[in-house]
């Protein structure tokens, strides 16, 4: 029971967070939270220190959780990972491509197109980090897939910081791109643009913009 009940409460975060809907700084109120699940503050805990430890937010001694704000430093790291990954992944997944790995990938594809036409913003965004998920659990490699979910909730969070502009559509855009290289199991070209592809979502982020503040007396002084 408290495990489900810990688990529960760690994935609707986790979606909130990912989904753009409980920005960067939100203070997580543990009774509040403990009310809205109808749990214990005990299990409302676990679970924040679970997310604590994913470093989706950050806990402050006496005065609680936060939902993590990623610097600069950190945003660039979490890129260069990705690519260090993904790069490999993807020569790895031209190596064992098969029809119906292709298919399962058009068909996530055209969902995000759906969503981006739709203007749907969480479906879009939660699809558009999905697909990268997605090439690690159609290989069979969980501890990737796993890897790769905990890095794109991080880039959630840094997106929501640092975009300057909504490139939803070019990400759907370049990611049927991939797919296309993949299907030809051209290892060169599907490795080219996934780099460029995860390039262009770094690029599109503004790090010297200011951002706002959740903590109220910081932003009257400002």
């Amino acid at each position: 029971m408290e495990t489900s009940s810990t688990r529960l409460i760690v994935e609707s975060l986790t979606k909130a967070i990912v989904e753009h809907r409980l920005h960067p700084g939100t203070k997580l109120a543990e009774q509040k939270l403990a009310d809205h699940f109808g749990v214990s503050r005990t299990l409302v805990r676990q679970a924040l220190f679970q997310l604590s430890q994913n470093r989706l937010i950050r806990l402050e001694p006496a005065r609680g959780a936060f939902v993590a704000a990623p610097s600069v430093e950190e945003a660039q790291q979490v890129f260069a990972v990705r690519r260090m990954l993904e790069t490999e992944m993807t020569r790895a997944f031209v190596r064992q491509v098969t029809p119906s790995k292709i298919k399962a990938l058009r068909d996530h594809v055209a969902q995000e197109k759906r969503a981006v036409d739709q203007q749907d913003v969480s479906g879009r965004t939660e699809l558009l980090g999905d697909f990268h998920v997605r090439l690690a659990e159609l290989m069979g490699n969980q501890v990737l897939a796993e890897l790769l979910r905990e890095l794109i909730s991080r880039c959630a969070l840094i997106t929501l910081m640092y975009q300057s502009t909504n490139a939803a559509e070019h990400s759907n855009e370049e990611h049927a791109a991939i797919v296309k290289a993949l299907a030809a199991k051209d290892e060169e070209g599907a490795v080219r643009l996934m780099n460029q592809h995860l390039m262009h979502v770094e690029e599109g982020l503004t790090f010297d913009r200011k951002l706002p503040s959740n903590d109220i007396s910081l932003a009257l002084s400002s």
